[in-house]
């Protein structure tokens, strides 16, 4: 049983391999030149490329691998032929979850570990920079393409393919139903679950000339932001205007309002007072800034709660696999 299933894997798991090669030379090539930089301004694309393939790769294995493992031998009935000589049916999803699963697992990390050496230069800098932009690791749209998740990211969408083709048993749809789910759940976990795996931190920040980047507004005179100093490496999670109370305030009083520029109407400094005035006034009645945030030490703890998580659900799809198994002819 394990040389059939090697046999009728062999095919995608080269493609992978090769794939991941693909991937794997340009950042062998350009990642020792990125050691001792304070500028990778020229690397964008390429910093940009190796998150976007994290992301991808799971989408392929769940589509391309998970999928086709079952629905491939449901369609052309080549399982009941299985069935019929000594393997049971166990077995037979045993060896091909397991041999999937350790493959996605090898892939996932393979790649992973590939990307997290390249962009280390740039991760150590953006967890020291507070003024240029940079997207710290422990950012969502980072996060996921470091360290350990990516393992089981590829595990899940492995075992949701198989899941899915188990349960509709039609190649093309299982593949979209596949596609779909796991889209949601990479956009969803990270704004409603990942938060809040570690309690999030809290700090109050004086509205000062030295605290406040910057104060934005809309076409009105409405302040949409007040931007604070961030902390290096931090996750901000919310950044909300609060009174001497602790009440977040909103919208913001009339005499902060008439501070703000409107973006493209009104031209040179602002038409009473200064932003200076303006947080003067904003600190003389007690109003502060409220940050939540992650700080980017927590990258390491939440790395491994996530995958912990992200593990378990393979495991209960695992079961709905084997579950959903009996009720196949």
């Amino acid at each position: 049983m394990t040389w059939l299933t090697w046999r009728q894997f062999r095919l995608s798991a080269l493609s992978m391999l090769a794939g991941l090669l693909a991937i794997a030379v340009p950042l062998v090539i350009t990642g020792p030149d990125l050691v001792g930089r304070t500028d990778f301004s020229d690397q964008d694309t390429l910093f940009g490329g190796t998150i976007l393939a994290l992301y991808l790769l799971p989408a392929v294995i769940g589509v391309f691998w998970g999928v086709p493992m079952i629905t491939r031998e449901l369609e052309s009935g080549t399982h009941s032929l299985v069935w019929n000589q000594t393997v049971t049916r166990k077995r037979w999803l045993t060896t091909k979850l397991g041999f999937g699963i350790l493959a996605a697992m090898v892939a996932g990390g393979l790649l992973s570990v590939a990307v997290t050496w390249w962009a280390s230069p740039i991760d150590a800098l953006s967890a020291v920079q507070t003024d240029r932009g940079m997207l710290a690791r422990i950012s969502p749209v980072v996060f996921g393409a470091r360290g350990i998740v990516p393992i089981g990211y590829a595990a899940f969408a492995l075992v949701l393919g198989v899941a899915v083709g188990m349960l509709l048993k039609r190649t093309v749809a299982a593949m979209a139903v596949t596609l779909v789910t796991l889209a949601a759940v990479l956009l969803l976990v990270p704004m409603f679950v990942r938060p809040y795996l570690l309690p999030p931190q809290t700090e109050t920040i004086a509205i000062t000339r030295e605290n406040i980047t910057n104060i934005t507004g809309d076409e009105t005179g409405d302040i949409l932001e007040i931007g604070v100093r961030k902390q290096p490496g931090a996750w901000e999670l919310a950044n909300e205007t609060v009174d001497s109370a602790g009440k977040v305030v909103t919208p913001l009083p009339d005499f902060v309002q008439s501070c703000v520029p409107r973006p493209g109407r009104d031209a040179g400094p602002p038409p009473r007072g200064s932003l200076e005035q303006c947080m003067a006034q904003l600190g003389t009645h007690g109003y502060q800034q409220r940050v939540t945030y992650q700080p980017g030490s927590r990258f390491w703890p939440l790395q491994w709660l996530e995958l912990a998580l992200y593990l378990a659900v393979t495991a209960l799809l695992t079961w709905f696999c084997f579950r959903r198994l009996r009720h196949l002819s």
